[in-house]
């Protein structure tokens, strides 16, 4: 890890340059992608926390408290450079990605489970994302400067979160509440539509900045991997600590550790235009994401959850 840090110096030589047209689809399609989730949510989601609150509540207590402390506190502690140490606690402040809900059916968790607490953290990240992400990342003199580089007073960060997150969410519950036909119609097209387009995002990201990633790969995978196993054994750890049933236990592990990136690069996008290798690494994150999930999946759906 000290090579990593000793790295530091190296990422303010090259900038990423994203144009204001691009940007404002990104936002679009964040929203869009919000949107289509939402189409898949119920009032009832939302009374499961109240029905059965233990698992759901522990899991956002390790989400949105315990995961962005970590992460806070192993990059002061590794000395992991200020790019990097704030894409690594960005990633930790975004909430569960839609993922973990099918990652948890395939792996015989408990889907009731992931799904109260995907729909409880994209409502509670409008506010505990840009809290976190504010508050850690000014703990790390390594962090601060980038921080207070840009513009966060009046509520921009929140006001970006409102527009992506929570006004998206409503819109898609009440299109399911009240057109529920075509809500169901929508949910298929408009999640491979934009999963599709920030795949696209993902790959001009990289293809533009081919060289800032042949400098700093290693850096990104070490720290990538690092973090996602960490942010997957902690939800497994808390789940187990508050005894949790197995199925449970499976639930909590994915929601903790696979989380919306793309809300990531939305914030970095809009904010860190020219942080390249931050970027960088949070583009890449989907990569571990993907692979330690499916691995999960293929150890769990082998075992029942007894």
């Amino acid at each position: 890890m000290r090579m990593v840090a000793d790295a530091a110096p190296r990422y303010a030589e090259r900038r990423m340059n994203f144009d204001p047209a691009r940007l404002l689809l990104l936002n679009a399609i964040i929203a869009v992608m919000m949107f289509g989730a939402a189409l898949s949510l119920r009032p009832a989601d939302f009374k499961q926390i109240a029905a059965a609150p233990l698992a759901p509540v522990i899991g956002l207590l390790a989400q949105f408290v315990a995961l962005p402390a970590m992460t806070a506190l192993a990059a002061r502690a590794f000395a992991v450079p200020g790019e990097l140490a704030l894409a690594m606690i960005l990633v930790a402040s975004c909430p569960g990605g839609n993922f973990s809900n099918i990652m948890t059916w395939l792996a015989r968790g408990d889907v009731a489970v992931s799904v109260s607490m995907t729909a409880i953290s994209s409502a509670a990240a409008v506010v505990m994302a840009p809290l976190n992400f504010a508050f850690y990342g000014s703990l790390n003199p390594a962090t601060q400067g980038l921080l207070t580089s840009i513009d966060l007073g009046g509520g921009t960060l929140l006001q970006l979160t409102l527009l992506v997150l929570a006004v998206p969410l409503v819109l898609g519950m009440l299109t399911r509440q009240h057109l529920p036909t075509l809500a169901q119609r929508l949910i298929k097209p408009l999640r491979l539509a934009s999963i599709g387009i920030l795949l696209l995002f993902v790959a001009i990201a990289f293809a533009s900045n081919r060289a800032v990633l042949a400098d700093h790969f290693s850096d990104i995978v070490l720290l990538a991997v690092l973090h996602n196993s960490s942010a997957l054994a902690l939800g497994w750890l808390a789940a187990r600590a508050a005894q949790l049933s197995h199925a449970a236990r499976r639930a909590v592990t994915f929601e903790v550790g696979i989380q919306n990136t793309g809300l990531g690069l939305l914030i970095a996008f809009n904010f860190f235009p020219e942080q390249s290798a931050m970027i960088l690494m949070i583009a890449f994150w989907g990569v571990p994401h993907l692979i330690s999930g499916l691995g999960l999946v293929w150890f769990w759906s082998r075992r029942p959850a007894v």
